[in-house]
C-alpha cells in the first residue's frame, strides 16, 4: 500500500533526503541492498515451494492445480527476475555513488 503524505511531512522527507550526509545515504542504500536480498531469497523459497506442490500434483493430478500452478509458477519467476535486475542496478547506482563520493566517505582523523 503506498504512503500519503501531507504537505508538512512531504516537505520534511524532501529536506532529510536532501541534507542526509554520504555516510547515512550510503547506510541506507546498504540496508536497501540486503532488503533486496531478502525479497529474492523470499520468492526463491516461494518458487521451490511452487515447484514442490506441481511435483506433489504429478501423482494426484488434479485439474485444478494443474491449470492454476504453471502460471503461477511462471509470474513468480518473472517477479524473480524483476528483483533481480533491480538489485543489479540499484548495487551499481550504490557503487557509483561510493566511488564518485569517496572524499565525504572517508574517516576524519
Amino acid at each position: 500500500m503506498n504512503r500519503v503524505f501531507t504537505g508538512l511531512e512531504f516537505v520534511l522527507f524532501l529536506i532529510n533526503i536532501l541534507y542526509m550526509d554520504p555516510k547515512q545515504r550510503l547506510a541506507l542504500m546498504d540496508k536497501i541492498i540486503r532488503e533486496l536480498d531478502d525479497l529474492k531469497n523470499s520468492q526463491t523459497s516461494v518458487l521451490k515451494k511452487i515447484a514442490q506442490i506441481e511435483a506433489d500434483n504429478i501423482n494426484l493430478e488434479v485439474g485444478i492445480l494443474n491449470d492454476g500452478l504453471p502460471d503461477l509458477h511462471e509470474e513468480v519467476d518473472h517477479g524473480l527476475q524483476k528483483v533481480s535486475e533491480l538489485h543489479e542496478q540499484f548495487t551499481e547506482f550504490r557503487n557509483k555513488y561510493e566511488t564518485d563520493n569517496q572524499k565525504f566517505l572517508a574517516e576524519t582523523p
